[in-house]
């Protein structure tokens, strides 16, 4: 059944465009939102709400969701390799299934609450591989949320893992769509490089792999491959593929910033964990604007807190304006829409109860976005047609219950980390 919202302000999420009207949402997912004089009963009433299109995160790690308070590391870290090998490699290998589900949960839950109906995931578990995507591909199912996940690869926990990490890859990809992830250059030799390339054209994929994230990246590349990072991933057929999607892309230099801008591949900036780790920011110098999205790289799940410090963070470093904010916000429905990946049709929606002081119109509506709407507004969201969250109620799933199942994988994961 098609969902009906009467008396709403809806946005065209494209030119702005502000409608007075009643919705009529179909659960089709090739279907049109139609504008209509009549609806049933049952309709939701929307007076004073505005409704646009629903958020998508074009670069996420659902399995950080229960880092949040753990104990810190034996050892402080004094750069950023000693982030990844003293946090992040440590938690990765200690996640089992439970953990994994937990922390896709808690993931969705907190997608739908900040109106974000897609994630692109980029996942690790070196130590649970088999089977790890489905688990996190059902959870965010369960709640209602769509997704485009990978598996993040790599040589740095040997050789066995390295092959169940393709043939989790190439298992998933016969079922689902998704990505071939990649960690990073610096822990990807050639020869997974070269399968992981040949996994994506298999099934017409595309790699998403960290990206120039920090100088270690480029002297590692330099040191092995006598190359920098973009020219060994452009040999490598990387930038070819259309579903390439690289993330933070900061220390590039002019040369790799032409090969990327004359490239099939997009580019999800990550700045709040680009700030969190001081490992620089990403630059549009070199004509690569219109490539790039926005992701949160598992800091959070708000799409719109990250665009509005992406703003806040950018517009003296490089000169960008609101537009070119919000079209970093919306790129990933470019993105998704032109290589034909489902979930993100318009039938996707968000419900803001925004309660202004001042005029809300189209040609102010972005300095609303950027410096009066929060998460908090946001009071529901549908999916695919279907309500996810109404007036900050859960229809798919119980957030008591998933957060107390998470607690207790938290428990148990803190321990290991010990």
């Amino acid at each position: 059944m098609p969902v009906y919202l009467k008396n709403v302000t809806y946005i065209d999420w494209k030119t702005l465009q502000f409608s007075e009207c009643h919705l009529k949402v179909p659960e089709d997912n090739e279907g049109v939102i139609e504008f209509v004089d009549e609806y049933p009963e049952a309709a939701y009433d929307g007076s004073g709400k505005i409704v646009t299109k629903s958020f998508a995160c074009a670069h996420h790690h659902a399995y950080s969701a229960l880092a949040r308070g753990m104990p810190p590391p034996v050892n402080q870290a004094q750069n950023f390799k000693q982030v990844l090998e003293y946090i992040w490699w440590h938690l990765d290998k200690q996640l089992d299934r439970e953990m994994i589900r937990a922390s896709a949960l808690v993931t969705a839950l907190a997608c739908a609450q900040n109106g974000v109906s897609f994630v692109v995931d980029h996942h690790a578990s070196p130590y649970a591989i088999p089977g790890s995507l489905e688990i996190i591909a059902d959870a965010f199912d369960e709640a209602g949320i769509n997704h485009l996940l990978c598996y993040e690869m790599s040589d740095r926990d040997g050789t066995d893992c390295r092959q169940q990490g393709l043939r989790e890859t190439e298992n998933y990809l016969k079922r689902r769509q998704g990505l071939v992830g990649l960690h990073a250059s610096f822990t990807v030799e050639d020869e997974l490089l070269h399968a992981a390339v040949h996994l994506a054209e298999k099934f017409d994929s595309g790699i998403h792999i960290h990206v120039a994230e920090d100088q270690v990246d480029q002297e590692a590349s330099m040191r092995k491959h006598k190359c920098r990072v973009i020219e060994r991933l452009d040999r490598a057929g990387v930038l070819a593929l259309n579903k390439s999607l690289l993330a933070h892309c900061i220390h590039l230099d002019d040369k790799e910033r032409q090969l990327l801008s004359d490239s099939n591949a997009w580019i999800a900036v990550n700045t709040e964990s680009n700030l969190n780790n001081q490992v620089g920011l990403f630059s549009n110098r070199g004509g690569l604007e219109n490539k790039v999205l926005l992701g949160t790289d598992g800091m959070h799940s708000d799409m719109l807190r990250n665009a509005q410090i992406n703003y806040f963070t950018h517009k003296a470093a490089d000169g960008i304006t609101l537009h070119d904010s919000y079209m970093r916000l919306r790129r990933i429905h470019h993105y998704l829409h032109a290589n034909d990946l489902a979930g993100d049709g318009n039938n996707n929606l968000v419900v803001f109860d925004y309660q202004s002081p001042t005029p809300v119109r189209s040609e102010n509506f972005l300095g609303h976005l950027f410096y009066g709407m929060t998460a908090k507004d946001i009071c529901g969201l549908i999916c695919n047609g279907r309500w996810v969250m109404r007036d900050r109620r859960f229809t798919t799933v119980d957030p008591e219950m998933i957060n107390s199942y998470a607690r207790e994988q938290a428990e148990r994961l803190w321990e290991k980390l010990k």
